[in-house]
């Protein structure tokens, strides 16, 4: 008999470890990569059954695979999702998730404080198809009521931001959301569903890059899009993704499997380790401020806490005096931390904002957002705090 792998009651470390997991008839411990393109059928009258959609059953993993299912159901149990459908990365999520349900003359109201790439989509390829698109300062609800005080078909909002960690309250922004017509979509990546659950504070949407915390050791890329939203998987998002291809790999599901069993203990470091970094970098008379939503001098620290399950996620954002030469000159002199732009990663991880995922920006969008020459973004890591705090303070030096 094979056991209950999808029960809600499960608590999330349990969900992580053992939710979604199905047992080939091996019966093996770990589960199984299923690295097939297609499956067959007994006969041709299931194949005619699959294909009117009167029989479920795999039927092409571009539309979906074993493995994936897992990983999906997994990810859905602990995200307190319906439905949850795995794509080839962050970005395809993020893309297929606004897409697929905009049409022309539609409209979209977001956040200012978005990753670049995010940024690119709803400001320049979404209005090439006819959608309008606004903007707002996420942290300012004057501001969102009077976007929203017209309808609009779908809100995006990335929290905490990238780079500059501000805080959005996800459920006051989805109460005016709704009130216009519109589904919330909401990034999640940098507090992870271990700190944050948006679809319990009102939100309709939550996407993923998988890439970073949830794989979290810099192997393999993946996106994430989950909802209760039953019309909208069925209506919307199902087709898009059948029929223009943005699936996730087995191979690479696997991995992200992997990477769940482990996701809980990781963040809980991750964010202890953050933390002591923080609060060494907040001190350092070479920063000129130090931006981490867990210390009392982030201006969004209060509602952080209360929405982030008490935690300030494991991203530190600083900015060091003396510009773009001596941020440069920090960075270069790092002994452990690495140069890169993942996040999210066992291993600490640092990058120049301006210059790297934001480069594209003007120097007044840059501004706007708190994006300076001196500004860095950190993704803390697992090695010993102290061991960071040591090698920032020695790169500080050189600045």
């Amino acid at each position: 008999m094979s056991k209950d792998t999808s029960s809600k009651s499960w608590r999330p470390a349990t969900q992580l470890v053992r939710g979604g997991t199905q047992r080939s008839p091996f019966e093996e411990t770990s589960e199984a990569i299923f690295l097939t393109s297609g499956y067959v059928y007994p006969s041709a009258d299931e194949a005619e059954l699959a294909f009117k959609g009167d029989k479920q059953r795999y039927i092409y993993s571009r539309y979906a695979n074993p493995t994936l299912s897992m990983f999906e159901q997994r990810l859905a149990l602990l995200e307190g999702a319906a439905y949850g459908v795995a794509t080839a990365s962050g970005m395809s999520a993020v893309f297929a998730a606004l897409a697929s349900q905009l049409k022309a003359g539609d409209r979209i109201v977001a956040s200012k404080a978005l990753f670049g790439s995010c940024l690119y989509i709803i400001a320049d390829q979404l209005p090439k198809f006819g959608i309008e698109a606004d903007f707002v300062d996420g942290t300012d609800y004057d501001a969102w009521a009077k976007a929203l005080s017209t309808p609009a078909n779908v809100v995006f909002m990335e929290t905490p931001s990238n780079p500059c960690l501000e805080v959005i309250d996800i459920a006051k922004v989805s109460e005016m959301a709704h009130a216009a017509g519109a589904r919330v979509v909401v990034d999640n990546v940098f507090a992870t569903p271990i700190l944050q659950r948006p679809l319990a504070l009102g939100a309709d949407i939550v996407v993923y890059s998988a890439t970073k915390h949830i794989d979290g050791q810099g192997r393999t890329l993946g996106g994430a899009i989950l909802t209760n939203d039953q019309e909208f998987i069925e209506d919307h998002l199902t087709p898009w993704m059948r029929h223009t291809g943005p699936a996730l790999s087995p191979f690479n599901a696997w991995v992200l499997l992997k990477g769940l069993e482990t996701l809980a203990v990781r963040v809980k470091q991750h964010c202890e380790n953050a933390a002591k970094v923080a609060a060494f970098l907040e001190g350092h008379p070479k920063i000129e401020k130090a931006i981490y939503p867990g210390l009392k001098s982030h201006p969004q620290h209060n509602l952080a806490l209360a929405q982030m399950n008490g935690q300030g996620s494991s991203l530190v954002a600083f900015e060091i005096k003396g510009g773009k030469k001596a941020s440069f000159a920090t960075l270069n002199a790092l002994g452990i931390v690495d140069i890169s732009n993942n996040l999210g990663d066992a291993k600490s991880l640092i990058t120049h904002p301006a210059t790297t995922t934001h480069q594209r920006l003007s120097d007044e969008e840059k501004t706007a957002l708190g994006i300076t020459d001196g500004l860095v973004r950190l993704s803390v890591g697992l090695e010993d705090a102290e061991d960071l705090i040591e090698d920032l303070d020695q790169a500080l030096a050189a600045a």
